[in-house]
């Protein structure tokens, strides 16, 4: 599963909004909504951002694990 697929369905999952999304990462919903849809790499700051955020490893995010 590529990455942008695994972190909406985490979005989805804790119910949160884009935009509430990229507020916790002090950005703007368009620059995440990039990810969100596979059109930018996320930085590693970033993802190591959104595994503290959901509680996961990032491992998980970029597709290396299933849990």
């Amino acid at each position: 599963m590529a990455f942008y697929k695994r972190i909406r369905d985490l979005r989805e999952d804790h119910d949160l909004t884009q935009a509430q999304v990229a507020e916790y990462l002090s950005m703007k919903q368009p620059q995440y909504n990039r990810y969100e849809r596979g059109l930018r790499d996320i930085p590693t700051d970033i993802l190591i951002a959104l595994a503290k955020l959901y509680n996961t490893s990032t491992d998980y995010i970029l597709g290396l694990k299933d849990e």
